[in-house]
């Protein structure tokens, strides 16, 4: 299933995807049971017997809501936890010069990041160096603490889209990445969150990125250095995992920075970017206002 988070009257509403006369449309989980928690994460914070009340709930509504006049958000607007991987492609490594890592590089988000497709990505004032990163991430299902790597999936709620945008001239300031990834609309996420139940391999996805007519990625998750459950294992070992929680796992290569010359986004573009099976995710990119 399609989970999702719409705007309605202002406020964040849950909802599902379903198909319905052959094309997709909206289910507003909360006019089909007021008694759903109020939120995709709340959702997955109650557990999966809630997940799979929404699950009947949405196949069995009437109630629709059109997709092509609905503001989509991010599908969880607030995780509580957003953390990424670096160097997680052994090409992309190559192509930044870096050495394989014999351990997962992590770093963190804030939810300051967050916006949903079709959001637009804006430029900082303060720098002309911003890049692209297509990225799978997982959302965690419940909380994980020492999970052992062969359980791991079991603590998938489901995969979304992640674009790590990264303002590289800040990110190699100090040996700390945090100042260069956390701008203000620098993870754009969704458009859904789809369920693990239907993604069957996260490890064996085509994952791309293009501008306009100009392919910049174009990979496949099978070329992950660490897998989920080898990720999912190792962050656990250090601290507590809670539904709602996101992890994004690495770009594949053809990001910006190792362009020659450099390739950074400018005013008047649309990023986009799509993983097989999760849709696309959509972004334009304006200049910060004075």
């Amino acid at each position: 299933m399609k989970l999702l988070t719409f705007v309605k009257d202002g406020a964040y509403r849950p909802g599902a995807i379903v198909k319905r006369n052959g094309r997709e449309t909206i289910v507003d989980l909360l006019a089909a049971d007021a008694s759903l928690p109020a939120s995709i994460r709340a959702l997955l914070e109650a557990g999966p017997p809630s997940l799979q009340k929404a699950m009947a709930v949405a196949e069995a509504a009437t109630d629709l809501v059109d997709m092509a006049t609905t503001k989509l958000a991010a599908p969880i607007p607030n995780p509580g936890k957003i953390l990424c991987i670096g160097l997680n492609y052994a090409d992309h490594a190559a192509e930044s010069g870096q050495p394989l890592p014999d351990y997962p590089i992590v770093f963190s988000k804030y939810d300051n990041t967050v916006i949903g497709s079709g959001d637009a990505i804006v430029l900082p004032k303060v720098t002309e160096m911003v890049d692209y990163e297509a990225e799978l991430g997982f959302v965690i299902g419940k909380r994980a603490r020492y999970v052992p790597e062969e359980d791991a999936l079991d603590y998938v709620a489901g995969y979304l889209n992640v674009n790590d945008v990264s303002a590289r001239d800040y990110q190699t300031r100090t040996s700390q990445w945090t100042m260069g990834k956390s701008f203000d609309t620098f993870a754009p996420m969704g458009p859904t969150l789809v369920t693990a139940d239907a993604v069957p391999d996260p490890h064996d996805l085509a994952i791309r990125l293009w501008i306009g007519d100009e392919a910049l990625q174009d990979s496949s998750t099978s070329q992950l250095i660490f897998s989920v459950p080898q990720l999912l294992a190792s962050i656990s070992e250090v601290m507590t995992l809670n539904p709602g929680d996101i992890v994004s796992t690495g770009t594949p290569p053809g990001v910006g920075a190792a362009r020659k010359p450099p390739r950074w986004l400018r005013p008047g573009e649309t990023v986009n970017m799509e993983i097989a099976g999760l849709g696309v995710l959509s972004n334009p990119v304006v200049a910060e206002q004075p």
